[in-house]
């Protein structure tokens, strides 16, 4: 009797459907034409990136952008850019499925683009198979207090309304959750930071023009498809206005940027010390008495 091969781990990370990736598209072809006007979000995080990446003294012969909503990046340090995306680019491809050779890539960026990947754990392996050893990975994304404050008033009034709520504000990775990620990937040496920016607006209806424009608009794979209707967006308009306007009348909406930095393995890299081989105890550095185990009372 045969049997059925065993299922991995990443097989069955990629069958699950958070995002309906056709939908992706649809938001990004239908934002291209008029995105400078709404493209603060990518301006602003591009600029971080590019911060960052100076930071770094080394030169990078052949770089990879995934993600082509924000602005190229500009830097001295890359000799050929490639960029890629599901729609809108040199090269059409999804950043589920990387189109490139292991280890040929000196560098991989992406900004705000990863946050709406099926399988993160899988992209972020490929991502980390295509770079050279010693190649680096710099990156933006969405993080989850991401438009917590859209998602709480849109829950409420679809529950006032209709006593029950489907999903419409995208699920966000935390810094937590990334810095296991990119370890979980194999990459080295890795740094996660995040920043919350802040944004505000007259009203609902704005912030929904923008996230149009940007091409963020709900994408989730189970997200109602009947239209909801006028009385649940007024009902939400007047939720967000009651608990997070400010004095000014205007709301607020909350944007979580996570930036990640990780680098292929290489044997020349830092390695952390084996446990007992440090040289001087971290009391010594403190100009502590060490306590051995058994020297405090009642152990």
């Amino acid at each position: 009797m045969k049997t059925a091969p065993a299922q991995t781990s990443h097989d069955t990370e990629q069958d699950i459907k958070v995002f309906d990736r056709s939908r992706i598209r649809h938001n990004r072809q239908r934002a291209a034409a008029n995105f400078s006007q709404h493209s603060f979000m990518f301006d602003w995080a591009d600029k971080q990136l590019n911060e960052r990446l100076a930071d770094i003294k080394r030169e990078f012969p052949l770089a990879l952008q995934i993600g082509t909503r924000g602005p190229a990046p500009q830097s001295s340090k890359i000799n050929h850019l490639i960029s890629m995306d599901i729609c809108n680019a040199s090269i059409i491809a999804d950043e589920e499925f990387l189109p490139f050779a292991g280890e040929s890539l000196d560098l991989v960026l992406s900004t705000l683009n990863l946050h709406s990947t099926n399988d993160l754990p899988g992209a972020l392996l490929q991502i980390r198979k295509a770079l050279k050893p010693d190649g680096l990975f710099i990156a933006s994304m969405l993080g989850g207090e991401t438009l917590h404050e859209l998602r709480q008033v849109l829950t409420q009034a679809e529950i006032n309304i209709k006593g029950g709520a489907s999903p419409r504000v995208s699920p966000f990775a935390d810094k937590q959750q990334m810095g296991a990620l990119l370890q979980r990937a194999g990459f080295n040496l890795p740094v996660i930071d995040s920043d919350i920016v802040t944004v505000t607006y007259d009203n609902i209806f704005k912030l929904f023009h923008d996230l149009r424009g940007m091409g963020e608009g709900n994408a989730i794979f189970a997200r109602n498809k009947t239209p909801p209707g006028k009385a649940l967006f007024l009902e939400a308009a007047r939720l967000y206005q009651e608990q997070f306007a400010e004095k000014d009348g205007r709301i607020v909406a909350s944007f979580e940027v996570i930036f990640l930095l990780g680098w292929a393995p290489h044997e020349s890299q830092q390695k952390p010390l084996r446990p007992g081989s440090a040289e001087h105890s971290l009391a010594e550095a403190l100009d502590t008495n060490e306590l051995k185990t058994g020297d405090i009372a009642g152990s």
